[in-house]
């Protein structure tokens, strides 16, 4: 019983890795299960997204402009902010993954507009009916807000990396003064141990 727990971590034997035909059973599962979902989603989703559009809108020019801009804008400024940050570098595979998942549920939005506008099954023509009939100007100006969304992206992480620039160069300019404050300090200290005092 003591040897038993007197054995440390590392002593253990590790976890019997998973057999290689059980392996590629869950690999082809989850492919089956993703192809599946893709064709339910092609089937309903861009319908279902343009019913709700088109009970936002209701028919209103003005209502499907400012409904297009906005999801247009947040939904492409907020994923490309976040998947900017991905693309850091020192960032873990593991924290990137997180970050372009995150990415992607954002764009969602504009992505089941996407494949009303780029669709060609029945589903996609049907929501392209329904928009225009309930939901006009809102396909236009969701790409004019993407378009916006995507530039005012790139200005934000223009300005975050500049101004990482400014600080690591005010950083090196400060290192630099200290060491010509110090050398001049080191020099006016030997300077004045050579007078005639010495």
């Amino acid at each position: 019983m003591a040897d038993h727990e007197d054995a440390r971590p590392e002593d253990r034997a590790p976890a019997p890795a998973m057999p290689l035909g059980k392996r590629a059973l869950l690999i082809g599962g989850v492919i089956v299960a993703l192809i599946a979902a893709y064709f339910i989603g092609a089937a309903t989703i861009p319908r279902w997204w343009a019913q709700r559009i088109g009970d936002q809108v209701d028919g209103s020019m003005a209502a499907g402009t400012g409904l297009g801009l906005f999801y247009g804008f947040v939904f492409t400024f907020l994923p490309l902010l976040v998947l900017s940050f991905a693309l850091r570098r020192g960032r873990s595979w593991k924290f990137r993954g997180w970050l372009v998942a995150a990415a992607i549920v954002l764009a969602i939005p504009n992505l089941m507009t996407l494949g009303i506008v780029l669709g060609d099954g029945s589903a996609a023509h049907a929501g392209e009916r329904i928009l225009d009939v309930d939901g006009p100007n809102f396909r236009a100006f969701t790409l004019v807000g993407a378009i916006i969304g995507a530039v005012a992206a790139l200005g934000v992480r223009y300005l975050i990396d500049s101004r990482r620039r400014a600080k690591g160069h005010e950083s090196e300019m400060r290192a630099e003064i200290r060491r010509r404050d110090d050398a001049e300090k080191a020099a006016a200290e030997a300077a004045g141990g050579d007078g005639p005092g010495d």
